[in-house]
């Protein structure tokens, strides 16, 4: 076999034990050793150990000049390379910092107080219920960006309100599935940190890139929610007096201040500062964790066990992103070395796609690989294989990455392996039926696609921003 062919197989049998089950991180770095040993094995370098035997060395130089022997290849050096270069990347500080954040605003008791408060303030709106929900997942998603915890938490807080005003089962449970996949997308989302480090695109460009499009679809799913609630007001019954009464504007304002205002400037707060430039991501992401702390402590929330709870949450995810990084980079090393990376190319090039063609190709790729696996893992493994693509057909990473968040939103939301689905099904009521769900989250797909055809349409959702603040250019 050449050693092309060798790399397909290498990429072959990493997929199938994907499916198998096996755990991501661990596969890549023994795929990436085992198939590298192969890669820079060289025998010269390997017998200088040997060749120091002789006959009167004891058990142990013998042993040891064998063992000497059989490391002394390449790979051990990369691996450990890969991995200092992972742990010294400045961009992926910033992710146990905001971790840190969204885990203690979640056990803050923010939220619920939040939800409370918008349903009250949007009480006249058709679907209102359903419109404060929607806000508070994209609140509080901007501020966690973990997918399960926004789903869980508004399951567990909004789902039995909306159940009790007699909203429809499909329709109160897509919007909160629907609504906590929006972290993957409107900045600072921890997503946009993985891939700006796995593409080298400037995280502070690609949080302005990001901005309009989640705007965007946040509006279309208000217009979606709004709109069938008024075509449909069965589905969305506005509430009664008894349910929820007028509340004075000075009161409501008051509400607003000691409920959403906070949440919402500090969000702001360390966006605005990454955006104009008053300080790096890391550096707003410690503001970003200290204020969490303070808002926690002001709501009376902080105690020993959910302080505990954060920082075991924070150190869990970001080492298993940590050690995904050391295992892609390692398993990629290996794949291009061998060839594999020009075989891709070769076959791409030889469709003779257009750009609006090849990138239709890689969102449909993209889209399937999220049934079965986390955007972590799509983003660390697979979405550098298009990378060295983009330049052939002209396409700005920069669009390319927010085109892909805006993708794997339809991967948290589509069946048969909807994870937001799963995970509110896990916690909702016996008589809310998964089929119930999967049919409430599809129009939000819907969406999706339109926001994306928006994207192809008018490029300049994407890149106004970025070139406003910081001028042409990556």
């Amino acid at each position: 076999m050449t050693d092309p062919q060798i790399a397909l197989m290498m990429l072959g049998i990493f997929i199938a034990f994907v499916f198998l089950g096996f755990p991501i991180a661990f596969t890549l770095m023994a795929l990436g050793i085992a198939f590298g040993y192969y890669a820079y094995f060289d025998p010269s370098r390997m017998w200088r150990g040997y060749n120091r035997l002789t006959e009167d060395a004891s058990w142990w130089d013998s042993t040891s000049l064998w063992i000497e022997g059989f490391y002394n290849n390449r790979i051990f050096d990369l691996f450990v390379n890969q991995t200092y270069t992972v742990i010294s990347n400045e961009v992926l500080t910033a992710i146990p910092l905001f971790l840190f954040m969204g885990y203690i605003v979640e056990r803050a008791n923010i939220v619920d107080k939040l939800f409370g408060t918008l349903a009250i303030a949007t009480r006249n709106i058709p679907g209102s219920m359903g419109v404060a929900a929607l806000l508070t997942c994209a609140l509080f998603a901007t501020a966690t960006g973990i997918v399960g915890a926004v789903v869980t938490l508004m399951g567990l807080l909004a789902l039995p309100q909306m159940l009790k005003a007699r909203y429809d089962h499909s329709f109160a449970t897509g919007i909160i599935c629907a609504g906590g996949t929006l972290g993957i997308l409107i900045p600072p989302s921890i997503m946009l940190i993985v891939y700006a480090a796995s593409s080298g695109v400037s995280i502070v460009r690609l949080y302005a890139a990001a901005l309009l499009p989640g705007f965007t679809l946040v509006g279309l799913y208000l217009v979606y929610i709004i709109g069938r609630s008024i075509l449909n007001p069965k589905l969305a019954p506005k509430p009664t007096r008894e349910e929820m009464p007028e509340v004075p504007i000075g009161k409501l304002m008051l509400m607003l201040a000691t409920s959403f205002f906070p949440l919402a400037f500090l969000i702001f707060a360390v966006l605005g500062s990454i955006l104009f430039g008053l300080a790096t991501p890391t550096e707003a992401a410690s503001i970003g964790a200290l204020g969490g702390m303070v808002l926690a402590v002001a709501y009376r929330a902080m105690t020993f066990q959910r302080l505990r709870e954060s920082v075991y949450l924070t150190v869990r995810t970001t080492a298993m992103v940590c050690w995904l990084f050391v295992g892609s980079y390692t398993f990629s090393a290996v794949f291009s070395y061998l060839g594999g990376e020009h075989v891709i190319a070769d076959f791409v090039m030889g469709l003779d796609l257009t750009p609006i063609q090849f990138l239709i190709l890689a969102q449909v790729i993209i889209f399937l690989l999220g049934w079965p696996l986390e955007w972590s893992e799509i983003i660390i493994i697979f979405v550098p294989i298009f990378l060295p693509l983009l330049p052939l057909f002209g396409i700005d990473p920069l669009f390319f990455g927010v085109l892909v968040a805006l993708n794997l939103q339809t991967s948290f939301l589509t069946p048969p392996m909807a994870m937001s689905a799963y995970y509110l099904k896990g916690i909702a009521p016996p008589q809310i039926k998964l089929t119930e769900i999967f049919s409430g989250v599809l129009p939000y797909c819907g969406m999706v696609v339109i926001c994306m055809v928006l994207l192809y349409t008018f490029p300049a959702i994407v890149f106004s921003l970025p070139e406003a603040f910081y001028g042409p250019g990556r």
